[in-house]
C-alpha cells in the first residue's frame, strides 16, 4: 500500500519516471538527502534526553518546583502539537527541504541560548524554540521518506528511526560525563548539543535550494499522486484517493486510532526521558549511572528501529507487534514499581523495547494512506493530535511525584496508560487506508 501512491497512470507517469531516474542523473543529491535525513534524525531528541540526567541540577539552580519541572517535561508534547500542525502548510509554501532546514536552525539557536539564561521563563522559552524546530522535523520526516523513497518506505523509516534512537541514547549517556569534563556545570553540558545541531544544517541548506522537486502536500506532483493511487486501486470509491485534499482527515476512524496510539506512546516516551533518571536517583542510583540507564533504554531503539519498520511493512496487520511491545512496557513498569534499583538494568532494557512503538507508529502512518498527499495529512493529524493528547502525562507525573513523595502512584499511572495504548494500536494496525474511510 505504501508503494501505490506513485503507481503508473497518464498523469503520474512523468513524475514516477523522473523519480526513478534521479539517482542515475544526480547521485550526489540522493547521497546528500540520505546524509541530511540521518543528521536531522540524530538531532530530533537530544534537546529532551540531555536534560533528564541533569534535571535535578537545573531545578536547583533555577528554583523549579516539581510541578514546574513536570511542565518542562510536558513541553515537548505541547510544542510538537502546536508547531507540528503548521508543518504541512509551511512545506506547501516553501518546500519540505527549506522547512526542515529552518527547523534545524531553530534547534541550534534554542540549544545555544538555553544555557545562557538565568531564569525559569527564559529557559522554557529557549527550550520551546528548539522544540518548535523538532516539531516540523517530526511531521516532515515521514513525508520526505514517502516522497523521495516511495519504494523504500520501510527501510528508510528504519534508517532515520535508528539515527533518532542513536542521538537519543548518546545524549542520555554522555551528557553527565561531558558536564563533568567541562567543570561540572549543567550549562556547559547542555550547550554542547548546539554544536551537533549546527552540523546538520549545511546539507539541508543545499537541499532547500532545490525547488525543482514537487512540494509536499501541494503542486502538480502531489495532485498526481492521488490520481495514481486511484488507478492502482480501481475497486476503491472514485473520489477516495483525492479525499484527503477535500475532506477532513478527522473523519477517518483509523486516523483517530493512530493519533491515540501515537499520543499514548509519546506520553510513555516523554515520561521515561524526563523522569526515569530521577526514579533511579531516588532509589539510590548515582547520577552518572542513572544517565547510562536512560541511555540503555534509548539505545535499544537503535537496532530495533532499523529492524521493526521493514518487518511491520511486510505484515498485513501490525497489531501483534503492538501487543508484544506493550507487554514489554508493562513488565518494565512492574519492575520499576517492585525493585527499581535491584533490577535497574533489566527494567531499562524492557522499557527500551517498549519505546520502539514510535518507529512502529511512523511506519503505520506511511502504510495507512495510499498517496503522499494522504501521508502528509495523516502524519500532521496523527502526530499533532497525538502530541496534544500526551501533554498531561508528564505534567501529571510531576504533580503526583511532588504531592505523594514517591513513585508508586506515577508508575501505576504509566502502566495504566499502556492498556489503552495497546487497544488503540490494534485498531490502527488493521490493513486499511484512510482514503477509503473518508
Amino acid at each position: 500500500m505504501a508503494n501505490q501512491d506513485l503507481a503508473t497512470s497518464d498523469t503520474a507517469a512523468p513524475i514516477r519516471q523522473r523519480s526513478a531516474q534521479e539517482p542515475a542523473a544526480a547521485p550526489w543529491r540522493w547521497r546528500l538527502l540520505v546524509l541530511g535525513l540521518v543528521l536531522a534524525a540524530v538531532n530530533l531528541r537530544p534537546t529532551v534526553t540531555s536534560l533528564g540526567p541533569l534535571l535535578e541540577e537545573v531545578r536547583a539552580d533555577l528554583g523549579m518546583s516539581g510541578t514546574v519541572a513536570g511542565l518542562l517535561t510536558s513541553m515537548p508534547a505541547a510544542c510538537f502539537a502546536l508547531f507540528g500542525v503548521a508543518a504541512p502548510r509551511l512545506a506547501r509554501r516553501w518546500g519540505p527541504g527549506a522547512v526542515v532546514c529552518a527547523g534545524l536552525a531553530a534547534i541550534t539557536a534554542g540549544l545555544a541560548v538555553r544555557p545562557l539564561v538565568g531564569g525559569t521563563a527564559a529557559f522554557l522559552a529557549a527550550s520551546a524554540l528548539a522544540l518548535a524546530g523538532i516539531a516540523v522535523g517530526n511531521v516532515l520526516m515521514p513525508v520526505v521518506v514517502k516522497r523521495w523513497f516511495p519504494d523504500r518506505v520501510g527501510p528508510m523509516t528504519g534508517l532515520y528511526s535508528m539515527a533518532m534512537s542513536l542521538g537519543t541514547a548518546v545524549a542520555a549517556a554522555v551528557t553527565v560525563p561531558v558536564t563533568d569534563a567541562l567543570g561540572g556545570g549543567w550549562r556547559a553540558g547542555l550547550g554542547t548539543w548546539a554544536v551537533l545541531a549546527a552540523v546538520a544544517v549545511p546539507p539541508w541548506l543545499v537541499l532547500a535550494r532545490d525547488r525543482t522537486r514537487d512540494r509536499t502536500g501541494g503542486g502538480a506532483a502531489t495532485e498526481a499522486a492521488p490520481a495514481a493511487a486511484s488507478a492502482a486501486a480501481p475497486d476503491a470509491p472514485a473520489a477516495s484517493s483525492a479525499a484527503p485534499a477535500r475532506t477532513r482527515i478527522s473523519k477517518s476512524p483509523t486516523a483517530w486510532a493512530l493519533a491515540v496510539f501515537f499520543g499514548l506512546q509519546a506520553t510513555g516516551a516523554y515520561i521515561t526521558m524526563g523522569w526515569m533518571p530521577q526514579v533511579f536517583r531516588d532509589a539510590g542510583v548515582s547520577a552518572p549511572t542513572s544517565g547510562l540507564l536512560l541511555a540503555v533504554t534509548m539505545v535499544m531503539g537503535v537496532p530495533l528501529s532499523f529492524v521493526l519498520p521493514p518487518v511491520a511493512a511486510r505484515l498485513r496487520s501490525q497489531g501483534p507487534l503492538v501487543a508484544i511491545l506493550g507487554a514489554f512496557g508493562l513488565s518494565g513498569y512492574a519492575g520499576l514499581w517492585l525493585a527499581p534499583a535491584q533490577g535497574a538494568w533489566v527494567w531499562a532494557v524492557l522499557l527500551g523495547v517498549s519505546n520502539c512503538s514510535f518507529p512502529l507508529a511512523l511506519t503505520m502512518i506511511g502504510m495507512r494512506a495510499r498517496s503522499a498527499a494522504g501521508v502528509v495529512r495523516l502524519s500532521a493529524f496523527a502526530q499533532s493530535t497525538g502530541y496534544l493528547l500526551s501533554i498531561p502525562g508528564p505534567l501529571l507525573v510531576g504533580a503526583l511525584y511532588q504531592h505523594s513523595g514517591g513513585w508508586d502512584l506515577p508508575i501505576v499511572l504509566m502502566a495504566g496508560l499502556m492498556l489503552p495504548q495497546i487497544a488503540a494500536g490494534l485498531l490502527a494496525g488493521r490493513d486499511r487506508a484512510v482514503e477509503d474511510e473518508i
